[in-house]
């Protein structure tokens, strides 16, 4: 019943097992310490096709993200079968930075860290890079016209306010093109001040920076994959994401063609082996997801988080 969630994707020179992705979700466990590598090589060995790992902080690699601290992270999750990429968070997370707040020199010091630290991650062996466009954070509000106050040529009119992604984008091609990785960008295709076309004009330009992989977040809860569906004629696979750990849902982003591959968040949070699960037809022993939030509640109290379905 849920083949098409097992299909291989061959995007450029990797395989993709199946269709499922873990998408990237801060859990508070290091990312360059043991517990952030087993957490996971655990999910890996879950039965994902990709784990994106959580917004790494740009400003950090070089310091606690070294080739040396985040080897052990890639060399797990592919031992459980799965690729790797990593998305890379502008600046610091919790920095209540906006765009006005930034100079010509700090643009210059954001891109050079996102030089810095895609090197890293390649020579660690990341098949992916993922600069973190979304969710009303840094670069996202350079795209908000509501939230992009800047009056040079940051700001302004759409080719301004979607100048700084599309740099970053074009700086990290060519290191990810030599080492034969793959670039994706998450985006929110609906927030504060624009929608759909003005996030598909956003999208044409970063596919013609050569971006491989759109990862659009999120969707809304009344049709699965719905905000990612527009995005599928652009040539590059689409990532959908927003309460797909409910395997018909999931399936039905598929069927319909509203994206190549769907994020389960929470839901791999709750059961790792969420994926091995649905493809050996043991739905019933899925431990499910509550929405209750509680794994937020961790988050926001800066705790390792965890799920009220373990306790």
């Amino acid at each position: 019943m849920y083949e098409l969630l097992f299909q291989p994707l061959q995007i450029k020179s990797k395989t993709f097992r199946n269709r499922i992705v873990m998408p990237p979700m801060v859990v508070n466990r290091g990312i360059h310490q043991p517990a952030g590598w087993e957490w996971y090589a655990r999910h890996a060995r879950g039965g994902v096709s990709l784990v994106i790992v959580e917004a790494a902080d740009s400003v950090l690699f070089g310091k606690e993200y070294t080739i040396e601290s985040l080897t052990p992270l890639v060399e797990g999750i592919h031992q459980g079968g799965a690729l790797a990429a990593i998305q890379i968070f502008p600046g610091r997370r919790g920095q209540k930075t906006v765009p006005a707040d930034l100079s010509l020199e700090d643009i210059h010091s954001l891109l050079e860290q996102y030089r810095v630290a895609a090197e890293i991650c390649l020579a660690a062996g990341f098949d992916g890079l993922e600069p973190h466009g979304a969710h009303g954070f840094l670069l996202n509000q350079f795209f908000s016209p509501k939230q992009n106050q800047r009056t040079d040529s940051y700001g302004g009119d759409l080719s301004g306010r979607m100048r700084l992604a599309l740099e970053i984008i074009e700086l990290l091609q060519p290191l990810v093109a030599q080492s034969g990785a793959l670039l994706l960008y998450r985006h929110s295709p609906v927030r504060a001040g624009y929608g759909i076309p003005e996030s598909l004009a956003l999208a044409k330009a970063l596919i013609g920076g050569g971006l491989d992989i759109l990862d659009l977040s999120p969707s809304s809860k009344s049709a699965p994959g719905d905000r990612a569906a527009p995005f599928m004629g652009l040539g590059i696979p689409v990532i959908a994401v927003n309460e797909l750990d409910q395997p018909a849902r999931a399936l039905e982003v598929l069927r319909e063609k509203r994206a190549d591959l769907v994020a389960v968040g929470r839901g791999l949070i709750a059961d790792p082996d969420w994926p091995l699960k649905v493809q050996e037809d043991r739905l019933d022993e899925i431990v499910q997801c509550q929405y209750c939030d509680d794994c937020f509640a961790c988050l926001d109290r800066g705790e390792e988080v965890t799920c009220t379905e373990w306790r």
